[in-house]
């Protein structure tokens, strides 16, 4: 489990792809808290660290995660959001993120506003029954709030820390991002379903 609070911005240093899927190998100060096995997250999304050394990480993807996620378009060179799992100990200072990505999305429009930077975001259709004005969204792996619903998607308000601490402050229109909506929502519609 994660919380959505970005720990490193990690560097692709390559990308390995092959029919059944992809190897992604980053470089990030966080390889020196991790072992073999372990879970990290990589723009929101939970893989496991295959190999740990010289100062980076590699982890596999398969073949669902890179249809469902945005790590099929990685490339050496992009930078990534990476978030290690909440400690027993830890504060939750986001929300529940599980790294479990729901589908993606299109940066359709980036604006300022006072001190903040406004994204609107057009999400993959079936997600947009999840999110409502206020509440959580995970986005990329950062734990955001929906600002504001349109006909079209829904908006985030970014702060400047945020901006500074994970990939948003690069973020341009067109570019796709990882969502993953807040899992109460999809359990309270699985519960529903069940009773209708």
């Amino acid at each position: 489990m994660f919380t959505g609070l970005i720990a490193d911005l990690g560097d692709v240093v390559a990308v390995e792809q092959n029919g059944a899927g992809a190897v992604v190998r980053v470089h990030s100060r966080l390889a020196r808290e991790l072992h073999d096995g372990d879970s990290i997250a990589v723009n929101g999304v939970c893989l496991t660290a295959t190999e740990v050394g010289d100062g980076g990480f590699a982890a596999e993807a398969m073949l669902e995660t890179l249809e469902r996620s945005s790590l099929g378009q990685l490339r050496p060179g992009v930078r990534v959001n990476l978030e290690l799992p909440l400690r027993a100990e830890d504060r939750l200072g986001g929300h529940v993120v599980q790294g479990h990505v729901d589908g993606t999305g299109t940066i359709t429009a980036a604006r300022s506003e006072g001190f903040s930077r406004v994204l609107d975001i057009e999400p993959e259709q079936r997600l947009e029954r999840y999110l409502v004005e206020k509440g959580s969204v995970a986005l990329d792996g950062v734990s955001l709030t929906v600002s504001q619903l349109s006909d079209h998607g829904f908006s985030v308000s970014l702060i400047p820390e945020t901006l500074q601490r994970t990939t948003f402050g690069a973020a341009a229109e067109g570019s796709l991002v990882n969502i993953e909506v807040d899992i109460l929502a999809k359990h309270l519609e699985r519960l529903l379903e069940a009773r209708a």
